[in-house]
């Protein structure tokens, strides 16, 4: 039941931060003639596949000329129970040698919740005895508790916009700091996405 509330509050919270991002995105829009400007695009929305995170993702500009851009991630994790939820602010700048192609940096933070098997319990054996010998063996959490996990993302990527076709790709490196069941831990992130822009 827990579990659910939890997403549920989630859900509630990427919905209001959508809804924010849209009003201020109109405001500044009208402010300053509209348009989607460097980016070649306003708002994207697709799929985000590969390392920890695969989901939906929305991306969206603020201004129509600034290159800066809120994206949003909800995702889930392999072998993983639940969800989270990822807000990244991202400075874009256009590679002026290619046409739609863009550089792209930022960082934010996430929350998620999730039923058991999230994390890996680390288990290190010495082979004979030795300290120079070191064998790790990585095991996911198998129980039926709902553990809540939080943290901060960096996020380095690249991603060109196809000409006359309304269709972005991008491909990213997001490390992420998390904080879960009172362990901490810090993890790298790799993703290929695809995102349906207009």
């Amino acid at each position: 039941m827990k579990k659910h509330v939890l997403i549920l509050l989630l859900l509630a919270a990427f919905a209001s931060a959508t809804s924010t991002v849209t009003a201020q995105t109109k405001k500044s829009s009208k402010s300053s003639g509209g348009g989607s400007g460097s980016s070649g695009y306003q708002t994207g929305i697709g799929l985000r596949g590969g390392g920890y995170s695969s989901g939906l993702t929305i991306k969206h500009f603020l201004g129509s000329k600034n290159g800066v851009a809120l994206e949003a991630l909800l995702t889930t994790e392999y072998k993983a129970r639940g969800a989270r939820l990822t807000i990244l602010g991202e400075k874009h700048k256009s590679i002026s040698d290619f046409k739609g192609l863009q550089f792209y940096y930022g960082a934010g933070f996430h929350a998620g919740s999730y039923q058991g098997r999230y994390y890996f319990a680390d288990s290190r054996y010495y082979y004979k005895g030795r300290k120079g010998d070191v064998y790790l063996v990585r095991d996911y959490r198998f129980d039926d508790q709902t553990y809540v996990a939080f943290g901060a993302d960096l996020i380095l990527g690249l991603e060109y916009k196809i000409e006359d076709l309304p269709f972005v790709i991008g491909v990213d490196y997001k490390p992420f700091f998390d904080v879960f069941n009172g362990y901490t831990g810090f993890y790298n992130d790799a993703a290929v996405s695809l995102r349906f822009a207009f």
